[in-house]
């Protein structure tokens, strides 16, 4: 495995135009075998023609170079954000466990501003990435490589079509969070050059996004013809992939009909168009007819399992490995397994656990749902127990105790949970651990997979269409996997009489829970542009009494209420310093 796997912080550049001038510094990844790691450094005077090395036949410097470059341009999502948090406590999905003020809860309180642009700032560290890209691009034709790849075609038009792909993801990553951004295409920009730059439009960056990715799947290898040497390397379907997703947030309604800003000439779009909904779903069909992609047929292994050829996973697309540890369990487990280890970092919201239905599929809300508010977990979607730990859950061969005053919600100053509920997601399969301890579990981070290429394709038909037999089939598909009966009809519980509107919030919390804290619900209630009601909304928990006789009650409660400003907060703020010291870069409209 060649993927790097450690993503170092202190590597951050105080801003883009430091970035830019910067000298050329390296430290570089090695993998050993597809499960050993090892940190190789190059050292800080490493120059371009040593990297580049015309005589290097195995390419050695310069595919280390490479798999810097992918470390700097895949940032795994576990508990990122202010020392252990997920983006999507930040959303109604949960809220961070800190006794502090976390970093995450600052972007729920919409108390960041472009001199402290908070926790999710990634303005420097996008543009490191992209310039170390483009110099692997630009230089690589100068190395003598011989390698060649299981299919015959020479191994270095594969590495520069990884490098040309590294880029184009960071450049989404950058425009769901800024909008347009200034597009640097192959130049390398030195201290000498000019480095006042506008930014790009909206528009702009998605064709450009759109025109290198498939520059890059016509040249990247395969998923098929991977190996244990190469695993973990980007694939032709992984570029396929991520088309789909940047045009799919290309046709939502945050740029689709100039919805952040009608006079803001950074979007470059004028007006709705419908059109733009087609290229999403045709990008996406295009990932669904390779058939090589399935559902896994158990849900939590999709976290916890190898993905093909190497291993059985057929449902990951796109990922980031991060390799087996216990990482996961320790930081967000129950507090009260002092043993094993279990930190509790996230609170996962009433919000939350109310959106997963009833085992026969229906809402808890529908009166014929059997939701028994005196027992709230009995009979539901069995993705619920999957995704967060709930009271009375089986873990380490004892119940969990989210009661007050219980094992796992002791009270007092400890970090423990404020709704009710811990993370359960990602984790391995340790609920009746004999010993009560974790083990070393594969951890890796997923970007996309096949289940979010799904609801894509189906988001995109239902825009264009309706709800087809395509769309309910894709809602179908996801709710067999996860357990839920079908019914006599074969209709999961969803009812076959739904218009557009009602099966576009069918999608959308489809959406929610089966993507819980993979990163997408903060991202997806700013391009449907819902944040501003949602943020409007508190923050639920479960408050739970036992009595001395041992019976248990259950009453939902208000948390925590976040705050968000529309329009401005749908996308951040450019950061302060790019803005005062490039006359030409635009800062977002309402911030300063």
């Amino acid at each position: 495995m060649q993927q790097p796997t450690i993503y170092h912080h202190n590597r951050r550049f105080s801003s883009f135009i430091k970035m830019i001038g910067a000298t050329l510094v390296t430290a570089a990844m090695l993998s050993s075998c597809a499960k050993d790691y090892e940190q190789i450094p190059l050292g800080q005077q490493q120059t371009r023609d040593l990297i580049f090395d015309v005589h290097d036949s195995a390419g050695v410097y310069a595919i280390r170079f490479l798999n810097e470059v992918y470390n700097d341009a895949l940032v795994s999502g576990h508990n990122r954000l202010s020392g252990g948090d997920y983006l999507d406590e930040a959303t109604d999905d949960g809220l961070s466990s800190a006794t502090s003020l976390s970093a995450v809860q600052k972007i729920a309180d919409g108390a960041y501003t472009s001199t402290d642009p908070g926790a999710d700032d990634n303005w420097a560290r996008s543009y490191q990435a992209i310039r170390s890209a483009t110099v692997f691009i630009t230089n690589i034709d100068r190395v003598p490589l011989i390698e060649k790849l299981p299919d015959g075609r020479p191994a270095k038009t594969a590495y520069k079509a990884e490098a040309r792909f590294l880029r184009a993801w960071t450049y989404f990553e950058l425009i769901r969070r800024y909008g347009g951004v200034p597009l640097l295409g192959d130049k390398v920009y030195e201290l000498t050059d000019d480095m006042e730059l506008p930014r790009n439009s909206f528009k702009e960056c998605v064709d450009y996004i759109v025109s290198e990715l498939d520059k890059a799947a016509d040249s990247l290898r395969s998923q098929k013809i991977v190996n244990s040497t190469s695993y973990g390397r980007i694939t032709k379907e992984a570029a396929m992939a991520v088309k789909a997703k940047v045009l799919l947030y290309a046709a939502s309604p945050l740029f689709n009909g100039g919805n952040i800003d009608p006079s803001n000439p950074l979007t470059g779009y004028t007006g709705f168009d419908k059109n733009r909904w087609k290229l999403a779903a045709d990008a996406a069909k295009k990932v669904i007819d390779l058939h090589y992609y399935s559902l896994m047929e158990e849900f939590p292994k999709v976290f916890s399992t190898q993905n093909m050829p190497v291993g059985p996973n057929t449902e990951n697309i796109f990922w980031r490995q991060n390799g087996y540890n216990q990482n996961i369990e320790k930081t967000n487990g129950p507090v009260g397994y002092t043993s094993a280890g279990g930190n509790g970092r996230v609170s996962p919201s009433q919000n939350l656990v109310d959106a997963f239905p009833m085992l026969n599929g229906l809402s808890t809300t529908d009166g014929t749902s059997g939701y028994d508010r005196a027992n709230p977990y009995m009979g539901r979607d069995p993705r619920l127990k999957w995704t967060v730990f709930y009271n009375d859950q089986q873990w380490l061969n004892r119940h969990v105790e989210l009661f007050e005053g219980g094992l796992d919600r002791p009270g007092g100053n400890v970090q423990q949970t404020k709704t009710g509920y811990y993370l359960r997601k990602f984790m391995g399969d340790f609920e009746n651990a004999a010993n009560g301890l974790y083990s070393n579990t594969l951890h890796d981070w997923i970007f996309i997979r096949y289940a979010g290429i799904l609801l894509d394709y189906a988001e995109a038909i239902n825009e264009l269409e309706g709800p087809t037999a395509e769309v309910f089939q894709v809602l179908y598909e996801l709710r067999k996997r996860a357990g839920i009966d079908p019914g006599s009809e074969g209709h999961y519980g969803l009812d076959p009489n739904m218009d557009q509107t009602d099966m576009r919030g069918a999608i959308q919390n489809e959406r929610r829970i089966e993507m819980a804290f993979e990163e997408q619900r903060f991202w997806d209630i700013r391009r449907w542009k819902i944040a501003e009601k949602l943020y409007s909304q508190p923050v639920g928990g479960m408050d739970i009494q036992r009595t001395g006789n041992g019976q248990v009650f259950y009453n939902p409660v208000d948390v925590y209420s976040p705050s968000f400003t529309a329009p401005k907060m749908y996308l951040y703020p450019i950061p302060y310093t790019e803005v005062i010291k490039d006359e030409k870069m635009e800062q977002n409209p309402g911030w300063k």
